[in-house]
């Protein structure tokens, strides 16, 4: 059992130490104010204070774990044995950095609090991280933060024995268009066809007529090969499918349409099956019930899990929803068009809402690839590259990989052959 010894316990305090200690190491942990409990305690311990008690484990205590609200924080990076990180110490603390509170600036998203110009579908542009401008992205460094110092600890304490757990790949499937020209109406088809040849896409018109003709599949139909690909390598694999009516940003096939509903319960008979949820709904609580409600009923199980329609997250807002609206999970934290792990982590954790200075009842699941974040690549073998950098970080603290392919890459042409690309990544990454 490790004890920690701190002046003040607090929501903050508690919420980053969990998720250290007891998510990331897998250590037994309890606190203390009272130094007299603190100096009985024969088995691991910490201080955690602006000075220590003894010449026991200290580390020097920034004040952001005992703050409220948002401050305009100065922070400057350094480099621990190689590793970014902030909020230094000082010579008397037994690690250099107070890694508790930077942990908390990353996963409560503390910077997405802070007055900042929003792209234009109201996401949180990656160049205004302090990841990005500081080039820490590709790093899960709240992980890195926490085995360094379980190193330390085990110097000090010998006894400490950690219980990590394993590696784990998880592919999720966005399904926003699940097919491209079958069962999506005789208007919108006719309006399609129409719009294909006004801009001369012939290739583009005759592959719309053999898929109506049933002389070619729809390409964006390949859910079939997806899944075999899955059983074949074992992988965890999500499939999210958005059950929305048509609008501006929300293109699917019709949500009365039974070939539609056929696929979603063929595919959930192989597979968990979730909600994306559409643009329409990200600020509307009552039409993403009515989705969820909608798209439970097609499966005859509950929906507990989400993705926002184009990663959009507006923080605290957005997770305030999803928890009125009863999702347990969330796999929406990460960005578009930028690999890496924009809250600082591979691992899930819970959502910690600093304006109501409490942990909401979500976990976010934050993926480090976006396929779109992929498309600017010109070979395979450059787009491995990059993967690969973050599967080997994710892989050297037993975190979580989760990438996320859409059913429409997949299945268009392009100079990279997506499919044979995806089905690479899942053997190699599998493990």
């Amino acid at each position: 059992m490790l004890l920690i010894y701190t002046h003040k316990i607090t929501p903050r305090f508690s919420y980053v130490m969990r998720h250290i200690f007891t998510r990331i190491l897998g250590l037994e942990l309890t606190f203390t104010t009272k130094v007299e409990d603190f100096i009985k305690h024969k088995g691991a311990k910490i201080t955690y204070t602006r000075q220590p008690l003894q010449n026991e484990f200290f580390v020097r205590s920034n004040d952001l774990l005992f703050e409220q609200g948002i401050n305009d924080i100065q922070i400057k990076i350094h480099q621990w044995e190689g590793v970014p990180c902030f909020f230094t110490t000082g010579e008397k603390s037994s690690i250099p950095y107070d890694i508790f509170s930077a942990s908390f600036y990353l996963l409560s998203r503390y910077e997405e609090y802070l007055p900042h110009v929003k792209d234009i579908h109201g996401r949180f542009p990656p160049m205004e991280s302090l990841a990005y401008q500081n080039k820490f992205l590709h790093l899960p460094v709240v992980d890195i933060w926490a085995f360094k110092l379980l190193d330390r600890l085990q110097e000090r304490f010998p006894d400490i024995h950690a219980r990590q757990k394993d590696y784990s790949y998880t592919s999720i499937v966005d399904v926003t268009s699940s097919h491209c020209y079958a069962h999506r109406g005789m208007v919108r088809s006719v309006a399609g066809a129409l719009l294909d040849l006004g801009t001369f896409k012939l290739k583009r018109l005759w592959q719309r007529f053999l898929v109506w003709v049933k002389v070619r599949k729809d390409p964006y139909d390949n859910y079939s090969e997806l899944i075999d690909m899955h059983k074949k390598f074992g992988i965890k694999s999500m499939f999210f499918f958005q059950f929305a009516e048509y609008s501006t940003y929300d293109k699917n096939v019709s949500t009365d349409n039974n070939n539609f509903k056929y696929l979603i319960k063929s595919v959930a008979d192989y597979g968990q099956v979730s909600l994306a949820c559409s643009y329409s709904s990200f600020d509307n609580i009552d039409l993403l019930k009515e989705e969820k409600r909608r798209l439970s009923d097609v499966i005859n199980r509950p929906i507990t899990t989400s993705r926002l329609r184009y990663n959009r997250v507006d923080v605290p807002s957005t997770y305030r929803n999803l928890v009125e609206a009863e999702f347990t999970d969330d796999y929406t934290m990460g960005y578009t068009h930028v690999t890496g792990f924009r809250a600082g982590t591979c691992r899930s954790f819970y959502f910690y809402d600093i304006n109501m200075e409490l942990q909401q009842p979500i976990k976010v699941h934050p993926f480090a690839v976006h396929d779109y974040a992929l498309t600017r690549f010109q070979s395979k073998d450059d787009i491995l590259d990059k993967v690969n950098l973050l599967y080997q970080q994710t892989k050297g603290v037993s975190g979580d990989f989760i990438t996320i392919f859409s059913n429409e890459l997949l299945g268009e042409d392009h100079k990279v052959d997506w499919k044979d690309l995806y089905l690479t990544m899942l053997e190699k990454y599998h493990v």
